[in-house]
């Protein structure tokens, strides 16, 4: 569907929010934009709006009568999962602005984050000035704070929806007319700072043939690199660095989800992984490590930022759970083994040094992946900051990418 196709969608809770909806679609029409008005409201009662609360909560797996609870939270759940779906399913949407307070942040912003990166989304929101993370997520989702509570139309309010009205009419109108200027397919490359010196090495080898962006491996980096991929927007990934899945196994604050590698299984796209910063779980200042942690190995990254040194046991359970996520994977992977250490702290003389706890993520790995044609691992002989890991790395991608 061309641009020329798409409508911008405003999206509220009718019952509570239905003024304030029409109040901004009649500005976006004003401007000559095409408009679609969305009722996410709970009730079933029939609104002004152009798509019915009905017949978006008919896009629930169970149907409508799986959304019309008569209780506020499972209702809202219910809502949410279904303007998802209907989000989602919905080429139509060239742009996304929702109005709400707490009860539609929560429900409103799951459609935007199913909508692919790129296409508008602003979420107008009383709960835009305090943590976002939930709404946000992998998504490039904008949230602007509401100032008064989104509870009828006053001096205030007026002013706030009618600059969100001008943001969301003009990305939309940007979205139309931007084109790609690059031509290069993209790659995605995860880093850590301890893992600086690897992709600064693997970036210039490919920036003549890909465009590569890379992602900050602090939990929510991964699951943007995976948004992309699962978004077509990637056309592989240098996943180096999987740091991410210590945190997630073991309490860490920059933890992947379940469903890490998941859209390199969905998509099938070329990928290279490695074992980068698998020796380190994150936290915050030293105090916040929890009581179970004590008398473990630690280093203070900074203030606000401590390191704790994996074990032989924690290792080998990573290397079990990342090979049973590899197995799903049934496009071309080659998952690197840099013998010689996994982090720039991981090598000799450093603080996080451990032949040991690297041998049983090595060990657990080669034990669980089930190695096919199409699927490998690759045991290389240096440490992952090593140029000679660095051209291994590229040389495997180029294979599988080109192939």
């Amino acid at each position: 569907m061309t641009h020329a196709n798409r409508r911008v969608y405003v999206a509220a809770t009718y019952d509570t929010k239905g003024h304030e909806a029409e109040y901004v679609a009649g500005l976006l029409k004003r401007e000559g934009l095409d408009v679609v008005t969305v009722d996410v409201s709970t009730t079933g009662a029939a609104s002004a709006a152009s798509v019915q609360a009905r017949e978006v909560a008919n896009s629930h797996p169970q149907g409508a009568q799986a959304v019309f609870t008569g209780d506020r939270g499972t209702a809202i759940a219910a809502m949410a999962l279904a303007f998802e779906r209907y989000a989602a399913a919905n080429p139509a949407i060239g742009a996304l602005l929702g109005l709400g307070g707490s009860g539609g942040t929560a429900l409103i912003t799951p459609a935007m984050q199913a909508l692919s990166i790129g296409v508008p989304k602003l979420m107008v929101s009383t709960m835009a000035s305090g943590n976002v993370a939930p709404y946000v997520g992998p998504s490039d989702i904008a949230m602007m704070y509401s100032v008064t509570d989104v509870a009828g139309l006053n001096r205030i309010s007026r002013r706030v929806l009618a600059n969100a009205a001008g943001a969301i009419g003009g990305a939309f109108r940007q979205a139309g007319s931007a084109t790609a200027d690059d031509s290069r397919p993209a790659v995605g490359i995860t880093m850590f700072g301890v893992t600086t010196a690897c992709v600064q090495q693997v970036t210039p080898l490919l920036e003549s043939r890909f465009d590569c962006l890379v992602f900050h491996a602090t939990g929510t980096g991964g699951q943007s690199m995976e948004k992309l991929l699962d978004s077509h927007l990637l056309a592989g990934v240098l996943d180096l660095t999987t740091t991410e899945v210590c945190d997630f196994l073991f309490g860490g604050v920059l933890a992947c989800t379940e469903d890490r590698f998941g859209a390199v299984a969905r998509t099938r796209a070329p990928y290279v992984g490695s074992c980068g910063a698998l020796d380190m779980v994150n936290f915050g200042s030293m105090d916040s490590v929890p009581e179970r942690y004590q008398g473990r190995t630690f280093y203070p990254h900074n203030p606000q930022v401590t390191l704790m040194r994996t074990t032989v046991q924690e290792n080998k359970r990573q290397g079990e759970w990342i090979a049973a996520r590899l197995n799903r994977c049934e496009g071309p992977v080659r998952f690197l083994i840099p013998e010689g250490g996994v982090s720039a702290l991981d090598a000799p003389g450093q603080a996080f040094w451990d032949p040991q706890a690297d041998a049983a993520l090595f060990e657990a790995l080669q034990a669980n992946v089930v190695q096919t044609a199409d699927r490998r691992l690759i045991r290389v002989p240096c440490h992952i900051n090593d140029p000679l890991f660095a051209q291994t790395a590229v040389d495997h991608y180029l294979e599988i990418a080109t192939h």
